[in-house]
Parts: structure tokens; C-alpha cells; sequence
């Protein structure tokens, strides 16, 4: 707490973060996963008036997909910051969004072992 007269301290990255997401809700995780593949989608036009952090997601994607972690780790900026922003350009139409393969399925270990042994037999 601070006394009359006295400045209290603000947290940059607070006030930053709410800046630049103009104090709106972070979007759900449901929408944009940390592992959603997102890419510039072609014959696309940087918007007007884009912001620095818009600039900076336009230049990261305009090589390829990146997962929206990736994005995030990139701009130096809170997940949940990030997927707004690529929340909002996917609406505009501006980013491709392709979601992460499933993961891996165990296999049944007979199978493996046979595969197993016959290599075994077959190489040894």
C-alpha cells in the first residue's frame, strides 16, 4: 500500500499485456491450442493499422506454420495474449489454422515383437 504523495510501482508486463489486447477476454484454449499449426494465408495483406505485435506474428507466419506456442516463445509475449491475436487475424481471414496430429497410439507389444524377432532372424 502506498502513502499519500507516494507513486506506486506498475508492473509493466500487466499494463502491457492489457494494452495490447485492448482489455478484452482471452479466448478459450478450446479455440487455438498451444499446439494449433497457424500460417499466413496466401495473397494476404498485412491489415492497416496493424499493430507492432500484429507486424511481428504477419513476419513469423509468412515462413511457414508454427504452432501458436511457438508464437508466443517468438514475440516474448503471454500465451493467452498470443492466441488472441492470432485468434482475431484467423477471423479476418488472414492465418490458415491446421490442428496438431493426434498423439501416438500405443502398439500392441506382440506385434512388435514379432516384428521384433523377424528382423532378428532375417538381418542376424
Amino acid at each position: 500500500m502506498t502513502t499519500h504523495g507516494e507513486d506506486a510501482t506498475v508492473s509493466s508486463e500487466l499494463v502491457r499485456s492489457y494494452v495490447i489486447t485492448g482489455g478484452r477476454r482471452l479466448p478459450s484454449s478450446d479455440d487455438l491450442s498451444l499446439h494449433t499449426l497457424v500460417t499466413l494465408a496466401p495473397d494476404r495483406e498485412l491489415p492497416l493499422g496493424a499493430s507492432p505485435e500484429v507486424r511481428a506474428i504477419w513476419d513469423l507466419c509468412s515462413g511457414g506454420y508454427l504452432a501458436v506456442a511457438e508464437v508466443a516463445a517468438h514475440l516474448g509475449l503471454p500465451v493467452g495474449v498470443a492466441r488472441l491475436l492470432l485468434s482475431d487475424l484467423a477471423e479476418q481471414g488472414h492465418l490458415l489454422r491446421r490442428a496438431a496430429p493426434p498423439p501416438a497410439q500405443a502398439v500392441d507389444r506382440d506385434l512388435i515383437e514379432k516384428v521384433l524377432y523377424g528382423l532378428q532372424s532375417r538381418f542376424a
